[in-house]
């Protein structure tokens, strides 16, 4: 059976490369005229590190990233609010964090999956279905397949033409993300910090001993007229400012942060979504590749088992939706928590985050980790 997957990002790169792995013919067809990273830098959590560990790439996303064993918000002058250590979870599951470059990450999974099973400048505009799929691409050209796979995004094609459900939310917040160098040495070693202030948030995180990623997150009701990214952020740790300030500007990228409002239908027949196509989040949780990576391990599973398209498909959806709407919602919630611009609401939010109970961090991070699902 051949099947087509829409989209090589993360989700789709991955989804292929289990499935290449569990025995099947996959193609992967990208828009992009070269496999390029929309982004700049990732944490791949624990929960991901596991499935790729599953797929034998864990030690090359290691040794291409940096390993992260705590993360930690704190106010905007740096000050610790909470702190969650994460070694329990390295020790449980064997695996670390680990902070990396997209383009680094993307680059593994495209070599993995092989580029004989990729084809790029494949910009879906057209699908026609009968006993199967036909492809139509904006260069004119066209393909069948057996079974379809969107991994085209939150404005997924698949999801539009074939499904026609899918709204998209807009937080009204608005995102900068860049890279940079710089040299701490051994200060904020393995540590990923997320400072929150009045509206606004600033994070960052080693992927390298010398690079940086970091992102500045603000309300757009806070973005004056031609104001620039470091102007907003005067008033937080004078460190945080000097990385804004000393970031190339072709090195930084602005986005709104969206999501996907839930949807109760991924699959029917012999097509499914996954990743943002089925369910993005907005990126409060570090979640939203990772529960793309989820969906290619029990897609992986399932096809390895030898069922049909529609069985696989039917069973994916049951075994994922739930966790991947939890991861939405609850990251819809930080979100608006994070930015609150109310002095008093403000002081209330750190006072409380300070006092969560070690415990209930650890059954969320659980609940968030766990990838033990009963695939029969």
């Amino acid at each position: 059976m051949k099947i087509a997957i829409i989209g090589g990002g993360i989700g789709g790169l991955t989804t292929a490369l289990a499935l290449k792995q569990a025995g099947q013919e996959v193609t992967v067809y990208e828009s992009a005229t070269e496999i390029k990273p929309v982004g700049a830098g990732i944490i791949m959590a624990n929960n991901a590190m596991q499935v790729f560990d599953k797929l034998g790439i864990r030690k090359k996303i290691e040794t291409a990233g940096y390993k992260i064993s705590n993360i930690k918000i704190t106010d905007a002058q740096l000050n610790t609010i909470f702190a969650s250590d994460l070694t329990k979870f390295e020790n449980k599951y064997g695996v670390y964090n680990v902070a990396i470059h997209r383009a680094d990450l993307q680059k593994i999974l495209a070599d993995e999956t092989g580029f004989k099973n990729i084809q790029l400048s494949k910009r879906l505009i057209k699908i026609e279905q009968e006993n199967n799929f036909k492809l139509t691409f904006d260069d004119d050209t066209s393909i069948m397949a057996d079974i379809l796979i969107g991994a085209d995004g939150i404005k997924s094609t698949v999801r539009n033409q074939l499904f026609g459900t899918g709204s998209i939310r807009d937080t009204k917040q608005r995102c900068w993300r860049g890279v940079t160098e710089f040299d701490w040495t051994s200060k904020y070693s393995h540590e990923a910090f997320e400072a929150w202030g009045k509206g606004k948030r600033f994070g960052f995180v080693k992927i390298s001993d010398k690079k940086v990623y970091w992102f500045a997150v603000i309300n757009e009701t806070l973005i004056k007229d031609k104001a620039n990214v470091t102007e907003l952020f005067k008033d937080f740790h004078p460190e945080i400012v000097k990385i804004i300030s000393e970031t190339q500007n072709n090195n930084i990228i602005f986005n709104d942060i969206i999501d996907l409002q839930p949807i109760n239908k991924w699959q029917k027949g012999k097509v499914c979504l996954i990743g943002d196509a089925a369910h993005a989040t907005t990126p409060n949780m570090g979640q939203g590749a990772c529960q793309a990576v989820e969906d290619a391990y029990v897609l992986g599973k399932l096809f390895g088992q030898r069922k049909s398209a529609e069985e696989v498909f039917a069973q994916y959806e049951k075994l994922r939706m739930g966790k991947a709407h939890f991861i939405v919602n609850t990251s819809w919630t930080i979100g608006k928590v994070a930015h609150y611009q109310n002095s008093i609401a403000v002081w209330l939010r750190n006072t409380l985050v300070k006092t969560i109970p070690k415990s209930a961090n650890e059954k969320q991070l659980n609940k968030v980790f766990n990838i033990d699902y009963e695939i029969s």
